[in-house]
């Protein structure tokens, strides 16, 4: 019988460090795996969800209510809030006129944020909420083809270049099927001009929203430009958002819609060339993201 060779105290080594390296690469692929499984929870016992858009190793909380279900159509316009179980009429007692509708869950978030701006003495009136594709395309087509003045007093017919137009345009005015207020989480409150948030009540108004939209899930999407919000539309001191929701369309509008589908009105060809999905519907203030 042959005895059997010994290792060598460099071979016992390296076979033990071999052996200590693939314990540690099955223990770092079953740690990560259940991070991936298991979704953290905070001290509230709500569940929360890491953000996509965001690199920091930040977390929003889920919301208490249901998610509305999101397609492409939805994204684009093309609903029908009186039939639609997820939408709700607006009180007369709180809109400029009849007919506007909200998402349930938007509503009853403004409910709240009203009756606290009353108790304060400001009075919030809603003068747009949700807008189909259709509403949005008369909007877009009375400016487009000179029926409505433009800011400046202008009118857009004046303008040649149709990508120059529909920038003009875009100014102020959403494109149908990229319009914030498709997805009926968003609302013109007040005026329509940023000149009446600049004084008198006006500026009450705005100031009292800036200070407390938050607390109800409000935020203002289009803020003056500076180094983070450097393209899109002008500032609208009388559009507000509620996050909650709109931040999860925000977030599937890029995957579910293509400039293919920004389509079926004057003007749509110059879509593509003015990049409207990335430097009108995405480029927003960072608190509505």
């Amino acid at each position: 019988m042959k005895k059997k060779k010994k290792l060598s105290w460099h071979q016992a080594f390296l076979i033990s460090l071999v052996i200590l390296l693939a314990l540690l690469l099955i223990f770092s692929r079953g740690y990560r795996a259940a991070r991936r499984v298991a979704m953290p929870v905070d001290t509230s016992g709500q569940q929360t969800i890491p953000d996509p858009h965001n690199d920091r190793d930040t977390m929003t909380t889920s919301p208490s209510f249901p998610m509305p279900e999101i397609t492409g159509n939805t994204l684009l316009g093309h609903i029908d809030p009186p039939s639609d179980h997820d939408f709700v009429l607006v009180d007369e007692s709180y809109a400029s006129r009849q007919g506007l509708y909200m998402r349930q869950a938007a509503y009853d978030a403004f409910l709240k944020m009203q009756k606290a701006a009353l108790n304060d003495g400001i009075t919030l009136t809603v003068l747009s909420a949700a807008r189909t594709f259709d509403h949005q395309k008369r909007i877009w087509e009375n400016k487009w083809n000179g029926h409505q003045v433009l800011h400046g007093n202008i009118l857009a017919t004046d303008i040649y270049d149709p990508v120059e137009r529909a920038r003009e345009i875009l100014r102020f005015s959403a494109m149908p099927g990229t319009s914030r207020h498709h997805w009926g989480t968003d609302i013109d409150l007040n005026s329509l001009q940023n000149a009446y948030f600049e004084s008198g009540e006006g500026k009450k108004i705005y100031q009292w929203l800036l200070a407390n939209a938050g607390d109800y899930g409000y935020c203002q999407p289009y803020t003056a430009r500076d180094k983070d919000r450097t393209g899109g539309y002008e500032e609208e001191k009388w559009h507000w958002s509620y996050f909650p929701i709109a931040s999860e369309f925000l977030r599937a509008y890029p995957k579910l819609v293509s400039y293919d589908d920004i389509k079926g009105f004057d003007g749509a060809a110059t879509a593509r060339r003015l990049m409207v999905i990335e430097r009108y519907v995405l480029d927003i203030s960072e608190k509505c993201y």
